[in-house]
């Protein structure tokens, strides 16, 4: 799979969100914050896209 440019952006997250998801990487669920967070708007994505074809 091609590797799509990236850019770098700062957000603030609830800490409560953010130690879930570094529990995950612990857990080797995801690599790193950033791709917890890409995972997570692709799956919002491709669950907005589910509602729209119905």
């Amino acid at each position: 799979m091609e590797s799509m440019p990236k850019e770098k952006v700062t957000i603030t997250v609830e800490k409560r969100l953010l130690e879930w998801i570094d529990r995950q990487i612990e857990n080797f669920r995801f690599r790193n914050r950033s791709h917890a967070f890409e995972y997570a708007i692709a799956k919002l994505i491709e669950t907005e896209k589910e509602k729209g074809s119905q």
